[in-house]
């Protein structure tokens, strides 16, 4: 069978999921394409029944469709529907189906970093409260993480998520500041928000300055490799996390989806590292 994948939002045009995914195909022997299909918003209704037509075999949902997708779809797993949004589809004969792995393909990355990370009782903070955050936390929350702390600019924004926790789970919405404040209490640290994205390489959404050693900062950004953040928190002893990781393990469980393979990791982490680095998204 020949799989023909692809990608649809606005821009993709310098989205790194062919790479990925034609590399996951070379790793398992399976024939197919991956291709982008830019689709401005009032374009979504049409470009998924172009998709059906083409008899595509999935694809990839990425902004600003990851909501809207929602409202076309025939399925919506229980989880995807919890978090509020898509970024993998399967389309079974027609039927679409849609799944959310953000929060699986963190928890693989972090696990693949960090084997022992969720081995004992841990807290964490979350920063951010958006869409990534949602993921996150509901997989966090699934992984059996005990305390959680988000912080958000807005408080209002961040309390949108306890609907996604468990009985087993404490949750507290903190500001920024007092997330700054507490940060000695935190085993886990996962930065969500695009700050310190190219080109401002320059930010970072809070000091790390009472982090404890060896604590998990984590960062999802990933243009530069080595966000502000994350430098700090190596100058301070904590173990440090990277958010091209987070891409790859991601793809990798939408592509178990769609053709029921598993891609083996080995490589893959430094090639796309290479592949981030020759495209100048590193520090200066």
């Amino acid at each position: 069978m020949e799989f023909k994948l692809g990608l649809i939002g606005y821009p993709v045009q310098h989205s790194l999921s062919p790479f990925i995914h034609q590399k996951f195909m070379e790793n398992t022997s399976i024939q197919g394409s991956y291709q982008l299909f830019e689709t401005e918003p009032h374009q979504l209704e049409k470009r998924l029944e172009e998709l059906k037509r083409a008899d595509i075999s999935g694809f990839n949902v990425t902004v600003p469709h990851k909501q809207a997708i929602m409202s076309y779809l025939d399925e919506v797993d229980s989880d995807a529907y919890r978090i509020g949004a898509v970024n993998t589809v399967v389309n079974d004969k027609g039927r679409l189906k849609g799944y959310n792995t953000d929060g699986i393909g963190y928890v693989r990355s972090l696990a693949e970093a960090y084997p022992n990370v969720f081995q004992q009782e841990k807290k964490a903070l979350i920063l951010g409260a958006g869409g990534a955050a949602r993921g996150i936390y509901r997989a966090l929350v699934k992984q059996g993480i005990q305390g959680i702390s988000i912080a958000n600019r807005t408080k209002s924004k961040a309390e949108g998520l306890l609907d996604l926790q468990d009985l087993h789970t404490e949750t507290e919405i903190l500001s920024f500041s007092e997330a700054e404040a507490a940060l000695d209490n935190f085993d886990l640290i996962v930065q969500t928000t695009s700050v310190g994205m190219s080109p401002n390489h320059d930010e970072q959404v809070i000091s790390l300055n009472k982090v404890k050693p060896h604590t998990v900062v984590s960062d999802i950004v990933y243009k530069p490799l080595n966000t502000k953040l994350l430098r700090e928190a190596a100058n301070l002893g904590a173990k440090t996390h990277h958010g091209h990781t987070m891409l790859l393990y991601q793809a990798q469980y939408a592509f178990e989806i769609w053709t029921g393979a598993h891609p083996q990791m080995e490589s893959l982490v430094e090639q796309l590292e290479q592949r981030l680095r020759g495209n100048g998204y590193v520090n200066r």
